[in-house]
């Protein structure tokens, strides 16, 4: 917890520190994990916990991010 609140004090307005996913370790992979599941929710997978926290802060973006092909 230690490590996501200093990555949510460094990156204040960052998806990661606004919707605050929960965290989780499976083996040696850190999940950060918006939604009821891996499959259906926004998902950030790394080494540590900054990197899967980065890779949320990507993913969400990607998923959130209007279309540029809708009217």
């Amino acid at each position: 917890m230690e490590e996501m609140e200093r990555y949510c004090a460094e990156h204040p307005r960052s998806p990661a520190a606004l919707r605050r996913p929960q965290l989780s370790v499976r083996g040696r992979t850190f999940i950060a994990l918006l939604g009821v599941t891996i499959e259906d929710g926004i998902t950030g997978f790394g080494d540590n916990v900054g990197a899967a926290l980065r890779a949320f802060d990507a993913q969400y973006r990607r998923v959130l991010r209007p279309s540029l092909d809708r009217p």
